[in-house]
């Protein structure tokens, strides 16, 4: 296995090694210093919310907005290629974490049912993005699903890191294990321990740790539907398939 090298520059997240002290749950894990100034050039939008199932938060609340106003770039900038048919009226934007037990959960009891019924059909696209709240290895697997994105496997290798998830900082998304996953979707792996060793996607992890608390988000999963007429509503936690149903049907009839 070759070495992962650590970007030690000021301010920077580093992919952790194997060895890397487990993590608590908090701000100075996968978040970065502080939220990030977001100078807002594009059309605002009001988010109106759908949150009352659990999900896994940190300890600390930044503050939230109220008007709860901002810019769509906040949902795409730095964030995973869609799935689905890029012309799909409906956007469905998840943060999560590689490592959460409720985002493992919507994976498995809630994803596969939209994925037949509004992705296949083109009616809605999905987009992920990190908010790595648990612990060093959630970083890592991030990072590595950027890394996979290089060679046009993310959305595989986000499957394969659900499918392989074994419950929080207890080393089954290792770098060890991350190079493994890769190697079992056939990526290239001089190419992806490359990516990993060069910490090429850190800064990226990092934007959209600062995405989710400019957002007010304090656990994952949460998810926002953008609609055809760009009206955001947010969706806090792993909510039953029903759910999403409705609101997309909501959306469709506009």
């Amino acid at each position: 296995m070759d070495e992962v090298k650590l970007d030690n520059s000021p301010n920077s997240q580093n992919i952790p090694s194997t060895k890397a002290k487990q993590g608590l749950h908090g701000p100075s894990i996968g978040i970065g210093a502080g939220i990030a100034i977001v100078s807002i050039l594009a059309t605002f939008f009001v988010i109106s919310v759908i949150d009352n199932s659990p999900e896994l938060e940190f300890e600390e609340k930044p503050p939230t907005q109220d008007a709860e106003e901002v810019a769509l770039s906040l949902f795409t900038v730095n964030a995973s290629p869609y799935l689905g048919d890029d012309n799909a009226p409906i956007t469905l934007v998840e943060f999560g974490d590689y490592q959460c037990f409720f985002c493992n959960k919507f994976f498995h009891e809630t994803e596969g049912n939209i994925l037949k019924n509004y992705v296949e059909t083109g009616k809605v696209k999905i987009i992920f993005k990190d908010f790595t709240i648990i612990g060093p290895d959630s970083v890592a697997a991030a990072h590595a699903s950027h890394c996979a994105n290089d060679q046009g496997k993310f959305w595989e290798y986000h499957d394969t890191l659900y499918n392989n998830w074994a419950g929080e900082n207890n080393g089954w998304a290792s770098l060890d294990n991350l190079t493994k996953f890769a190697n079992d979707i056939q990526l290239d792996q001089e190419t992806f321990v490359k990516c990993m060793n060069d910490g090429k996607y850190q800064q990226r992890v990092i934007a959209n740790n600062n995405d989710a608390r400019t957002l007010g988000l304090t656990g994952t999963p949460a998810f926002f539907v953008i609609g055809p007429d760009n009206q955001i509503t947010k969706i806090g936690g792993a909510q039953p398939y029903d759910v999403f149903e409705r609101l997309f049907e909501s959306e469709l009839q506009k």
